[in-house]
């Protein structure tokens, strides 16, 4: 496999020093694409099995009614009704870029990403990918070509839902801008480490985590900046709750010449919602 880093002269052979980094990182990376290409067909058996099983709406959690992609009507229409906004969150890390959000973490939206996340409901990629690519096209502003990066889940989160939720979310946005006519092309250039959980920790202290949980893979460095050059770069992600993520991911790309001209996000918590 073809690799942009050179060979490091104090290593006589991987046999003598076990298996380096380089070659870690690829072989995680080969593990994450059989694991979304099994999560395309778990997506394909989700919506056969949407209009044949029963099964609660994703948004309300009432059963035996009618769904439409895995949601009731009165979900749907309330979904729908939301309008892409720009968002911050105060107070806002170094290196935030703008960011634009479907809507408020809560009601409906919110949990449709519970069950799509947690549940393992993967039939909901398709309607909340269309949602995001809504959102990309409003933090853009107009058809341009865009460079769309979404965060990186960790392995461990990849393994226990059965594969990248955002970069699914991520390939239903692209598939639906380009169908609308948009030049996008999707790229995959940060990979995220081992991290403890986030949700108890203050502003300062996810800024501290997030800082050391996401690495550039060296071997895409270049490809991603030539796939940079001319386009509206957008960072993609679910929920944006203290923007410590998107601000430390963007400063990784910064080290590889990529400039972050949005993010788009499909929620914003309700404390970073403006009301």
């Amino acid at each position: 496999m073809r690799t942009d880093c050179p060979p490091d002269p104090g290593r006589s052979s991987s046999r003598a020093t076990g298996v380096t980094a380089g070659a870690r990182d690829r072989l995680t990376d080969l593990r994450s694409g059989l694991a979304d290409l099994c999560a395309g067909l778990t997506d394909t058996f989700a919506d056969l099995a949407d209009l044949v099983l029963p099964t609660a709406c994703a948004g309300c959690r009432r059963e035996r009614v009618r769904l439409r992609q895995g949601a009731c009507h009165e979900c749907v229409r309330q979904v729908r009704a939301l309008l892409p906004g720009p968002v911050r969150p105060t107070p806002a890390p170094p290196d935030l870029p703008p960011c634009v959000a479907l809507g408020p973490y809560q009601g409906p939206l919110r949990q449709m990403l519970l069950t799509y996340k947690e549940q393992g409901r993967h039939g909901l990629a398709r309607p909340l990918g269309d949602l995001l690519a809504e959102v990309v096209a409003a933090a853009v502003g107009r058809a341009r070509p865009v460079l769309v990066i979404p965060v990186p889940a960790t392995a461990r989160a990849a393994r226990e839902r059965h594969g990248d939720h955002l970069y699914r979310l991520a390939r239903h946005a692209v598939r639906r801008l380009r169908r609308a006519g948009w030049p996008v092309r999707l790229a995959r250039p940060v990979r995220a480490l081992p991290r403890p959980d986030s949700a108890a920790l203050d502003c300062a202290a996810r800024i501290a985590v997030a800082d050391a949980a996401f690495r550039l893979r060296p071997w895409r460095t270049s490809a991603v900046r030539h796939a940079a050059r001319g386009r509206f770069v957008v960072l993609l992600d679910d929920i944006v709750t203290t923007g410590a993520t998107l601000a430390a991911v963007t400063r990784q790309l910064a080290v590889a010449g990529v400039r972050v001209d949005a993010a788009a996000l499909l929620a914003a918590t309700v404390r970073r919602y403006p009301q």
